[in-house]
């Protein structure tokens, strides 16, 4: 087994290895190219029952894990949204799991709580948002919503569901756009409220929410017997970044005594650009606020920022303090761990606190405007195509595109568009996912990874390009 003077010899080792991965990241394939079950297959079926070596069990991360890898800080990565990391995240996650703290309450690690307290603050501060709300740290804004819609149900029930569970007469309802996220129905079903109480609302020709039928629904829902009680709205969409027009929503939620979501998880971090303080106009009407840093603040994954108006909602939603948990301080101090699901939290605070020193606010800005540049200069591309559209306004930094021809039926160029991704996909060169809008196939383009430039662009646009050739050549 490893004893300490090995443990500073292979430290080292690692150390420079995942700094030649940090230098060398652009010689792997973005995607690796494997097929289901092969890594699977090369593990063994049982656990050691003797201890390997430390250089055995490192052959085989490079041989066989590393082989089956996605490489989400590779600079071609376009899918999704970015998870993207950064040098002092990295060092920081090192030393969380080096002290290996569990920072569920004030007493369990003093400076780990007041760090969180300090560092939403300056994030809060720095994004514009009402000074007046509190911040807490979740892992995923998946989590951050669940959260939010549980507060708001206990809000509408005055805290007597957590109490004495659904009497069965409730009739709740959520509200939110066509485009919401998945993790909004997933959170339905686990708050025990129904994805079918889940109602998804029309949205405009910028695929935000409208909010006239918004109101009309809620309207319609209480001449049925319904309570609304939440709407949740989209700082930018996951299929397009639409900017749902929040003031608006905000209003209505304020006139029907709802709770009010805003989930930024991605676009949040824009906010920190003062010339993009347009999207949260309104959000001081909001009940709650969450934006993940490790989408587009250089973040290591997890670490998402959850805001509330009032942190007491939260606190009597999730607090549980049996006698084992009770500290002296509790009256005097944040208990995060009543802020959230998680009893055990993970002392994430350290990392967001050396992202935000060693980048400066400025430092994060000029990589947010590096981005939106690049951005677009792929829609001036885009657009000096004739058999290519966007699909959708572009507000930040994802491009919804596709390519188009009259020749062809929709499904046939629904057909051609997934093949064009796949076939650009299965080079490795590059990563791209779609979203279906007005139920067209289109491809998104997200320019968020850390240290993605302009070379990166032109290689991916002249490999768009080559493929699309392939695609639609005459034998098709």
């Amino acid at each position: 087994m490893m004893n300490k003077k090995d443990f500073r010899k292979h430290a080292h080792e690692l150390v420079d290895w995942m700094a030649d991965y940090m230098e060398q990241k652009e010689s792997y394939p973005v995607t690796p190219q494997v097929s289901p079950g092969e890594i699977y297959q090369q593990l063994p079926n049982d656990a050691p029952e003797v201890p390997d070596s430390f250089e055995t069990i490192f052959k085989d991360f490079e041989e066989i894990i590393m082989p089956g890898m996605s490489h989400w800080q590779h600079p071609a990565f376009f899918g999704y949204f970015p998870a993207n990391n950064s040098e002092p995240s990295i060092l920081a996650e090192m030393l969380m799991a080096t002290l290996g703290a569990q920072c569920m309450s004030w007493l369990t690690s003093p400076a780990a709580t007041e760090l969180e307290e300090k560092v939403v603050e300056w994030l809060r501060d720095a994004k514009g948002l009402d000074s007046n709300w509190k911040g807490v740290i979740q892992d995923t804004a998946s989590t951050g919503t669940l959260c939010a819609i549980l507060a708001a149900r206990e809000k509408a029930s005055s805290f007597a569901i957590n109490q004495r569970g659904f009497s069965g007469k409730e009739k709740y309802r959520v509200y939110s756009s066509l485009h919401v996220h998945s993790s909004v129905d997933k959170a339905m079903r686990i708050a025990g409220l129904g994805k079918e109480n889940l109602v998804k609302i029309n949205v405009d020709k910028s695929f935000a929410m409208d909010p006239e039928a918004l109101e009309l629904a809620i309207k319609a829902d209480l001449q049925q017997g319904y309570k609304p009680i939440c709407v949740i709205s989209a700082l930018g969409t996951t299929s397009s970044t639409a900017i749902d027009p929040i003031d608006k929503i905000g209003d209505i939620c304020i006139q029907y005594n709802m709770w009010h979501h805003i989930d930024a998880a991605y676009a949040g971090t824009a906010l920190l650009l003062p010339e993009y303080r347009w999207m949260s106009k309104g959000h001081e009407k909001a009940d709650s606020y969450v934006f993940n840093p490790h989408k587009w603040m250089f973040t290591n994954f997890d670490c998402s920022v959850l805001y509330v108006k009032d942190a007491q909602h939260l606190v009597h939603t999730f607090s549980m303090t049996p006698e084992y948990l009770k500290t002296s301080h509790d009256q005097d101090v944040n208990n995060y761990r009543d802020w959230g699901i998680q009893l055990g939290r993970r002392f994430r605070a350290l990392k967001l606190w050396f992202v935000l020193r060693s980048y400066g606010l400025e430092g994060i800005r000029k990589k947010l405007r590096v981005h939106l540049s690049l951005t677009q200069s792929v829609v001036n591309l885009v657009e000096n195509e004739s058999n290519l559209e966007l699909f959708s306004p572009i507000p930040l930094n994802t491009i919804c595109f596709r390519f188009v021809d009259k020749s062809f039926g929709f499904e046939k160029l629904n057909e051609i568009n997934q093949r064009w991704m796949e076939s650009v996909n299965a080079t490795g060169k590059a990563f791209f996912t779609h979203t279906k809008l007005d139920e067209k196939y289109c491809i998104r383009w997200v320019i968020g990874q850390t240290d993605v430039n302009q070379s990166h662009i032109d290689k991916t646009w002249t490999l768009l390009m080559e493929m699309l050739k392939n695609i639609i050549k005459p034998s098709n």
